[in-house]
């Protein structure tokens, strides 16, 4: 066991202690350090990067990234989140929003659906995922069950978050379980975990009835007043869901709720927000990176690629890291016409990675309310070294083209082109005899080109030009819309309008 006293950041102190995991962990690891914020349970090489000391203590809030790499999640107190969140508001295509279903979070679910390993959950604000083996009850379509969140999901994602019937209570590194007795510890080192277990009792803290305790393996580094301060926490946690009536499924008395009382949310023992960073945003948080260790150009938007990708990544900086000096540049050189120029090496990581041409890519089509889908998947018919691609998708269906008012029919060819990191592209329609049936202009976060997907958030205003040659500017008040409900950043925004204006004169002449 550590000798470290460290313990957590009252809440609504300024200075929350923040647990931080994924490939953005240096660089929040700076920023933070650059605040009052403490960051605890770091990893060897976070420990060996830093001239900083690192408690072992519980944490406010932690900094995860998504197993998509687009961005991170941030769940904990409330005035922790907003501390955190202040400090990963590094750029103008940096997006946030609430996460509707917290882990933690307990909610009177109905079950719209079986499937083959577990059933949707409508949880009122959003869905979950109920699988079999996470509940001891027999689930049909139509029931209500009280189920709480184990794991929740970026609102891009087409993922739904996962849940349980059981119910527990955490707190930094422990975790109380309703219905189960004694102590356990997850860890591999036993001498350690028969130690901390035999100084649970010593702390001082008691637990209610009806709750096992289990400590994570981070616990065995912690110090007494880490250990009583955790459990303290969970154990606030434990009795406040039993005063919620989280645990009682409502006047029945039993697990399974009243009918009227579903879908519903019945307790939130913390908070989340979901962090999408786009790529201005990845090439800021290059710069805090490399103020602490070798950095290349593009690091997080070449690690937020692939597995693979971040490998690379890392045997670059392994082998030449000194070539990747602290004042390496990572300009921001902007102009008028959209273009954003954070260094990225595009054309020796397309060409390793992907997508060059011949491969098959999505578009990803991310909305400023948080949602995400793709716009469908084309051919690269054409790929460039300076960052450009050409993508042409075949098109289905029928109807008209939005904005354009150009019939759409079957056999009509789509052709885009991106280029990596400029607010906007053109998309030109044309029939299957190439007759052009317009262009759509859509204005948007600087592009980005991964292996499988070209990605962005729509900012919704765009520029149409239509086969007679008129030019029209369109969505304008949506964009307003988005900014006044909280969806777009203002210099966002002020982007975008920018970017309109030019095109609009450009598409004129």
């Amino acid at each position: 066991m550590s000798g470290d006293e460290s313990t957590a950041g009252a809440e609504g102190d300024g200075s929350p202690n923040v647990r931080i995991r994924g490939i953005y962990t240096t660089a929040v690891t700076r920023l933070l350090l650059d605040t009052d914020a403490q960051v605890v349970g770091a990893s060897e090489p976070i420990r060996e990067r830093f001239d900083a000391d690192f408690g072992d203590g519980p944490h406010d809030a932690t900094v995860a990234t998504t197993d998509d790499r687009q961005g991170v999640g941030v769940h904990g107190g409330a005035d922790a989140i907003a501390a955190v969140e202040a400090v990963l508001d590094v750029g103008r295509d940096t997006f946030a929003w609430d996460d509707p279903t917290p882990p933690g979070a307990v909610f009177d679910a109905r079950v719209t659906d079986t499937l083959g390993s577990g059933a949707v959950c409508d949880l009122g604000a959003a869905e979950g995922f109920l699988h079999y083996s996470a509940t001891d009850a027999s689930v049909e379509d139509g029931d209500t069950l009280r189920v709480q969140v184990r794991e929740s999901a970026p609102p891009w994602t087409d993922r739904r978050a996962e849940l349980g019937t059981g119910i527990r209570a955490r707190s930094g590194f422990v975790t109380l379980t309703r219905g189960r007795e004694g102590v356990t510890v997850d860890t591999r080192d036993d001498a350690a975990g028969r130690e901390l277990a035999g100084m649970t009792d010593l702390l001082g803290v008691e637990v209610p009835d009806g709750w096992g305790i289990e400590w994570a393996h981070a616990a065995t580094r912690a110090g007494m007043d880490g250990l009583e301060a955790a459990l303290d926490g969970a154990a606030d946690r434990a009795a406040a869901l039993e005063d919620e009536d989280a645990l009682e499924g409502g006047s029945s008395g039993n697990s399974t709720p009243d009918a009227g009382s579903a879908p519903g949310r019945v307790a939130t023992p913390e908070r989340g927000r979901w962090v999408w960073f786009g790529g201005e945003s990845r090439a800021a948080l290059d710069d805090a990176r490399r103020r602490v260790a070798p950095t290349m150009p593009g690091h997080h938007r070449t690690k937020a690629a692939s597995e693979a990708a971040s490998a690379g990544v890392d045997l670059a900086e392994a082998l030449c890291g000194s070539e990747f000096s602290d004042d390496a540049d990572a300009s921001d050189a902007s102009d008028a016409s959209g273009d954003s120029g954070p260094e990225f090496p595009f054309n020796v990581v397309t060409r390793q990675f992907g997508p060059t041409a011949g491969d098959t890519v999505a578009i990803g089509h991310g909305k400023p309310d948080g949602r995400a889908f793709t716009l469908g998947r084309g051919e690269v018919t054409d790929w460039d070294p300076d960052g450009t691609l050409e993508i042409t998708r075949k098109m289905s269906g029928s109807g008209t083209y939005d904005a354009l008012g150009t019939e759409r029919t079957p056999g009509d060819t789509a052709t885009t082109k991106v280029r990596e990191g400029r607010w906007w592209y053109p998309t030109v329609y044309r029939s299957d005899g190439g007759e052009s049936k317009g262009t759509y202009v859509n204005v948007c976060t600087p592009v980005e080109c991964f292996p499988d997907s070209v990605r962005y958030v729509d900012l919704h205003v765009d520029v149409v030009k239509r086969p007679d040659g008129t030019v029209e500017r369109v969505d304008d008040d949506e964009l307003d819309a988005a900014v006044d409900a909280g969806h777009v950043p203002p210099a966002a925004a002020e982007k975008a309008r920018s970017v309109a204006a030019s095109l609009e004169r450009a598409l004129s002449e």
